[in-house]
């Protein structure tokens, strides 16, 4: 008997390698593709910024525009999902609800309660995986039912699994054909709202646009380049440069607008006509497997965005200070190459992963000592590629709560950044109050004279803030309550240590071996 069937979008917000739109297609006689705007539950379950709200907003009009071009629509339903899904199924007669599998837990919840309603009112449930190369409970089984908490055993799991599933067919028109389509009155009136309709700001200076027709032509832009693609080597990309020096792809897989199976297959076969290219962890394929890693430890670990109760995360006495953490917050630390990095997140949404780490590791073990949870929030809010597992699991490495033991490497926040851009370009395009001094104060205004900073139109102390710390008094310090931390809880600490170091630190190590052993310094960034 074919289905009467509503296929509900929640994260794989497109029409490529969809293997669970696709099952609902062929088993369906009418089809209403949905997606349910449940707002209180979005924002109960994660902090959404406006430029992420953006980017929704587009991805799901862009989708609505791509069903349109098969014969289709999207349907978005404002709501509780519950009562819009009991509504409905009553209303056309449904027979059966298709969705994408998820594994963050309120997402698991919210399928379970689906499928509980489905008992009740007598409609089936279909769901499969899309949004990671691996059904994460496949590696688990194989792991003897836990996660594998480093990533060499995660790598050793994965060669006993072989190749993750290859992507399903492309949709066509005919497949909607042989559905019917919702009345084009339900589309009028479920339409994609406008920012405006939900109270969000109209601008946005972002320059990601949503969707999987952006998301898969910024695709075909970096695979034309095969040279680069085989020579990838994220350490050694440049987290300051004016356009992103990795791919900018993330946001487009984190709302689902790529598929991550379409990138590892299409990285295969250049691979595979190449004599050479890069491995990973440190090659494109390899940021597809961190992904990966940290979706399955997630997915098995209790706790995992916090500290508290979380298994695998050591338990620190963090400072609490919201004056700080506001600084940080609102680019006001006082360092230019930190205070930039934190205003393109908040003007644009996106930052190279070794800004991450900078910022990251000056919240938290290099020189504020506040825990990691609080930045988190923070980038959950303002990243558009915010992601609950690859967040959070960042977030404990950065701050060498877990799975990062190299802990005496602080990140420097006035030479790191002038290593790659020594004239701080980066700075005067995020920080343009600074823009007339010359380069040798762009990463230190503060100790260019008065006479200096009148010329440069910009007073330290009044136009722009001092330094909120002293980084080498305080970078000292958390040192050692660090290694304090780290000798107390020594059995938690090695339960995610690889033996080999950190592999995604390979160029930064480097660079601090050379800087150290000329400067005879001991091998930490401090200033």
């Amino acid at each position: 008997m074919l289905h009467r069937t509503i296929h509900l979008f929640r994260k794989e917000l497109r029409l490529h390698d969809n293997p669970v739109l696709l099952a609902a297609l062929e088993s369906s006689e009418a089809l209403y593709p949905v997606y349910i705007l449940d707002r209180a539950f979005l924002t109960s379950s994660m902090h959404i910024g406006t430029l992420r709200w953006h980017f929704l907003l587009q991805s799901l009009e862009d989708l609505h525009k791509n069903l349109g071009q098969l014969g289709s629509c999207l349907l978005v339903i404002q709501g509780e999902y519950e009562s819009v899904l009991r509504d409905h199924v009553q209303k056309w007669n449904i027979t059966q609800v298709t969705l994408d599998a998820e594994m963050e837990p309120f997402y698991k919840e919210m399928e379970a309660n689906i499928r509980c309603l489905g008992t009740e009112l007598g409609f089936e449930v279909l769901s499969l995986v899309g949004h990671s190369l691996y059904d994460t409970q496949r590696i688990l089984d194989l792991n003897g039912g836990s996660p594998p908490l480093t990533y060499k055993k995660f790598l050793h799991i994965l060669s006993l699994l072989g190749d993750p599933e290859v992507p399903v067919r492309n949709l066509t028109a005919e497949d909607f054909q042989r559905c019917r389509a919702p009345d084009s009155g339900l589309a009028e009136c479920y339409r994609v709202p406008l920012p405006v309709d939900l109270k969000i700001s109209p601008e946005s200076l972002s320059p990601w646009r949503g969707g999987e027709t952006e998301g898969l032509q910024r695709l075909e832009q970096h695979l034309t380049d095969q040279g680069w693609v085989t020579s990838f080597t994220k350490p050694r990309t440049i987290p300051n440069s004016l356009l992103p020096s990795t791919t900018g792809l993330s946001p487009y897989f984190s709302m689902g607008c790529l598929s991550v199976r379409t990138f590892f297959y299409r990285l295969s076969n250049i691979y595979a006509q190449a004599k050479h290219h890069s491995l990973p962890p440190v090659s494109l394929q390899g940021q597809l497997l961190w992904r990966e890693f940290f979706y399955t430890v997630a997915s098995a670990t209790p706790n995992f965005t916090q500290m508290a109760g979380n298994p695998i995360c050591l338990q620190i006495r963090w400072y609490e200070d919201a004056e700080r953490l506001h600084k940080w917050k609102m680019a006001q630390t006082g360092f230019p190459w930190i205070d930039a990095i934190m205003t393109q997140l908040r003007q644009e949404g996106w930052i190279h992963h070794l800004a991450r780490h900078a910022v990251a590791c000056f919240l938290t073990r290099g020189d504020l000592w506040i825990s990691w949870e609080e930045g988190m929030k923070v980038f959950e809010e303002l990243l558009l590629d915010a992601d609950y597992s690859i967040n959070a699991g960042n977030w404990m490495w950065l701050s060498a709560s877990a799975f990062f033991h190299q802990y005496t490497r602080i990140f420097c926040p006035v030479r790191f950044g002038k290593r790659t851009d020594p004239q701080g370009n980066y700075i005067r395009k995020y920080l343009p109050i600074l823009k007339n001094f010359p380069s040798k104060y762009i990463y230190e205004p503060w100790t260019a004279s008065a006479e200096e900073q009148k010329q440069a139109g910009c007073i330290i102390g009044q136009d722009y803030p001092f330094p909120m710390v002293n980084h080498k008094e305080a970078s000292d310090h958390n040192l050692q309550l660090m290694k304090q931390v780290r000798e107390e809880q020594h059995r938690t600490a090695q339960l995610t240590r690889d033996d080999a170091g950190d592999p995604m630190e390979i160029k930064v190590k480097c660079d601090l071996s050379e800087e150290n052993i000329s400067k005879g310094k001991v091998a930490r960034m401090t200033k």
